[in-house]
């Protein structure tokens, strides 16, 4: 399926914008004590998706954020448990098309909850090449996520991979540019790609957005340091996950702020 069409399956747009939702503190986690029961976490969660498609957001991706420190490749079943309850949870009060990342890198367990609560992506860090990330060697697992995926029957969950993932040093991988990257993912049949500016909150650089979505036929996310101001300098684009610039102050811990979510919106649709 080309670009357009895989968009339009599953947004039913050229174009979407993604609403990134930070799960609070799952079962398991060090801040799990200190904040809230996992009852209120998914009430956020799910106020959340309700403020993102009230302010015009085409789509939402739930992620277990503050989950720190995050376990690396893997996680146990009372995480599982959790994203898929809150995945549920969004889907039921919220008819938008829904994406699941799991932190860092535990892309199968990702699949697994998407498959159970409905969701039509997952955001899939470390499927090609290798690179060194807060939590260590993170390794590529196109080839184990994609049998995964199969042997589960979750085919209708698409992947969309992270390509010179930020948070991390890509020494290793320093003659391979982030073309080649992508059209490594996309040999190996990743769904579509996401690009990032090098941390959270810092946005991508527009050449490389370009390069990327000029040199493979995979859609394009833009996946970091997105505001209303920028969101133009990437015309190839194919969607944009928004997170930090739609809480309080621009932090992506703080709570939903309608008025800058609405913002980003605004500036989206003066895109079409």
């Amino acid at each position: 399926m080309d670009r357009q069409g895989t968009m339009q399956q599953l947004f039913g747009a050229r174009r979407a914008l993604v609403g990134m939702i930070h799960v609070g503190a799952l079962p398991g986690s060090p801040a799990a004590g200190a904040g809230p029961p996992l009852e209120r976490v998914i009430e956020t969660a799910v106020t959340e998706a309700r403020a993102y498609r009230d302010c015009g957001y085409t789509a939402l991706l739930i992620e277990n954020m503050h989950d720190r420190p995050y376990l690396k490749g893997a996680v146990g079943p009372e995480v599982v448990a959790a994203m898929t309850a809150v995945g549920q949870a969004v889907r039921r009060e919220v008819a938008l098309p829904l994406g699941v990342q799991v932190l860092a890198g535990a892309n199968r367990e990702a699949v697994a909850v998407a498959l159970a609560c409905g969701a039509v992506f997952v955001r899939a860090e470390g499927f090609v090449f290798a690179h060194v990330a807060d939590e260590g060697l993170i390794e590529a697992s196109a080839g184990e996520l994609l049998r995964y995926r199969r042997a589960i029957g979750a085919e209708r969950v698409r992947v969309f991979a992270d390509v010179k993932k930020k948070h991390s040093a890509h020494a290793l991988t320093a003659d391979v540019d982030i073309v080649e990257t992508a059209r490594a993912a996309e040999f190996f049949l990743a769904d579509g790609v996401v690009v990032t500016g090098p941390v959270t909150a810092r946005a991508a650089d527009t050449a490389e957005v370009e390069a990327v979505a000029s040199g493979t036929g995979l859609p394009v996310l833009v996946g970091s340091g997105l505001t209303p101001r920028n969101l133009a300098a990437y015309p190839l684009a194919d969607g944009f996950i928004v997170g930090s610039f739609a809480k309080r102050d621009g932090v992506w811990s703080n709570p939903l702020d309608g008025e800058r979510a609405q913002a980003v919106a605004a500036a989206f649709r003066a895109l079409r």
